[in-house]
């Protein structure tokens, strides 16, 4: 049997044995949204079918359809390994946009709101001896304000930087059986200095009096064992590390992990991860890895698939982004307006590729505090899961937060977001909010947005200072200085397409401008980071480097070339 993208979804908590879900299940629009008052949950059979994880908008799901979904109803059968009767059966959905409710043989047994998160739903009580099926039902409604869509289109068709949308299961559904006792997540926080690794292991609620052992291992090579008795539901574990190998830019020395949960001499858990020994500082100037300067080369990345939509059409095609564009010269990237699938994080972490962690704000009422609520439980989440990456080095909760009709932006609700942002990981800088309006001095990089195509008169063209926009309703305060989003450069080779300002009529003329906007951020000793706009076409925005199925439109080594060069700033 084919099943797609068949790969483990979950690269930093990996569990045997597991049954991958994806492939076909039925499916039914329901825009009238009636399915509920009828319930769909008990019928027999959906009138279609559709190939999961991917969209109903996408080519890759079968159904193609790009009109508005207000809900869809999905469902499928289960078939539970004998070997698992005793144990707790859990459902695992990678991201389901938006609002997921479901059913296990008609019963309810559990609903999560957020399109970019993962959920686990725990179906032992509901199941039967045989004839088992799951149905889930997501509700999407990008219009309304008070659910964040990212650069999903909130207008009818597709315009400007607003692109097909996502409705429904869009990441990998999968099925483990876990035992009474069983680790629920970690973190780890790595100490580079004393070569070591403190965890913070989250287990069930059950877990009071078990043994959590932690091996860490480096090429095979047994690194460090150290052990706790859990006296709640967390327990902390310091691992000293024999060898110092460091995680660098561009060589992801990785950690193996794993983790046992013990108890009267039964093991009842087992599950394997890695990390990665490195630091993220900063200084007044400068961005810091493992305690030197690191200049960010880096690049806007949409997440957008031709044929999968947010869904990658496999594995390969995740590494393979990031391969494409370390061959540009650029060593990592801002994931905007989206909160990526973990096994983009995973090629990340193995190549050594920077990357900036962003929820997609757009489409919340930022200038109403009420959104909180739609908006921080999902963010929390996405922090929770992506922790433990290496080669996350910060956060960005909030991107352009424009005023709307007279409607200023909610400082607050940016202030708060950072806040907790601050509280839940201090060992990452956090930008409040990207290119415009911060709020006072919170936030621990100055970043602006500038598309001025004029190399000329680009930002601090001079070779010092920092660019400040907006001034009325910001100001710098010694913080770090990034040009976070710049360039963005028409090219759309003969195709209907826009990008910013005038296009260049010639290859060479785009080259000399790409050339000159970026020289002015790397001699600038001030600046510490410029993020490019963008790595490829999405759809009618066609400003990238490469063409949306990847091809590169100019000599990749081009722009190698220029991107490499050293900056002012480093050492």
């Amino acid at each position: 049997m084919n099943i797609p993208r068949p790969e483990y979804p979950r690269p930093q908590l990996v569990r045997e044995p597991w049954i991958n879900l994806n492939g076909k299940w039925e499916f039914e629009i329901d825009n009238a949204m009636v399915g509920f008052a009828k319930k769909y949950y008990e019928r027999e059979h959906l009138d279609g079918e559709i190939t999961v994880p991917f969209c109903p908008e996408s080519v890759l799901s079968g159904i193609g359809n790009v009109d508005y979904m207000n809900a869809v109803w999905y469902k499928r059968d289960l078939d539970i390994p004998a070997e698992w009767k005793g144990k707790s059966v859990l459902v695992h959905f990678g991201a389901v946009n938006y609002f997921a409710r479901v059913w296990v043989n008609g019963k309810f047994v559990g609903e999560h709101r957020g399109g970019y998160t993962p959920f686990s739903v725990d179906i032992t009580d509901a199941l039967k001896e045989e004839g088992n099926s799951i149905v889930l039902l997501a509700e999407d409604d990008t219009k309304g304000g008070h659910q964040p869509v990212g650069k999903q289109s909130q207008w009818y068709y597709s315009a400007g930087c607003s692109y097909t949308r996502t409705t429904g299961i869009w990441q990998t559904v999968f099925m483990e059986a876990v035992d009474r006792y069983y680790v629920k997540n970690y973190k780890v926080v790595t100490d580079i200095e004393a070569v070591s690794a403190e965890l913070t292991v989250q287990l069930n609620n059950y877990a009071v009096g078990c043994r959590v052992t932690a091996e860490a291992f480096y090429n095979g090579v047994p690194m460090g064992i150290a052990s706790t008795v859990v006296n709640a539901m967390n327990c902390v574990i310091n691992l000293p590390l024999l060898e110092k190998h460091l995680w660098e830019v561009g060589d992801g020395k990785l950690y193996d992990l794993k983790l046992t949960v013990e108890k009267d001499g039964v093991i009842y858990d087992t599950v394997t991860s890695y990390f990665g020994l490195r630091s993220v500082a900063l200084t007044n100037r400068k961005f810091l890895i493992n305690g030197r300067s690191v200049f960010g080369r880096w690049v806007l990345d949409q997440g957008f698939y031709p044929d999968g939509i947010y869904t990658a059409p496999n594995d390969e095609a995740l590494k393979k982004d990031i391969e494409l564009s370390m061959q540009l010269g650029f060593n990592g990237a801002r994931l905007h307006q989206k909160i990526f699938e973990p096994r983009f994080l995973y090629w990340a972490d193995v190549l050594g590729y920077l990357v900036w962690g962003e929820h997609g704000n757009w489409g919340i009422k930022i200038w109403d505090t009420a959104e909180i609520r739609n908006w921080l439980p999902e963010w929390m989440e996405s922090m929770e899961r992506d922790f433990n990456h290496p080669s996350l080095i910060g956060w960005c909760p909030f991107n352009e937060t424009w005023d709307n009709e007279g409607r200023r932006q909610s400082d607050d609700l940016i202030k708060l977001t950072y806040q907790v942002t601050k509280a839940i990981d201090p060992t990452r800088p956090v930008i409040d909010t990207s290119g415009n309006f911060h709020v006072g001095p919170f936030t621990d990089i100055y970043d602006i947005h500038d598309y001025d195509q004029n190399v000329e008169t680009y930002t601090a063209n001079n070779g010092k200072g920092i660019h400040e926009t907006f001034k009325d309703r910001q100001k710098w305060y010694g913080q770090p200085f990034f040009v976070s989003e710049y360039g963005g450069i028409q090219w759309s080779q003969g195709k209907d397409g826009w990008g910013y300002g005038n296009a260049p009529k010639t290859e060479e003329e785009f080259i000399a401008r790409y050339k000159g906007l970026t020289e002015a951020m790397l001699n600038n000793p001030d600046c510490c980071a410029f993020c490019y706009t963008q790595l490829y076409d999405v759809e009618q925005e066609q400003n990238g480097l490469m063409s949306y199925e990847r091809e590169f439109k100019f000599d990749p080594k081009i722009f190698y070339d220029i991107n490499t060069q050293k900056a002012a700033i480093e050492e």
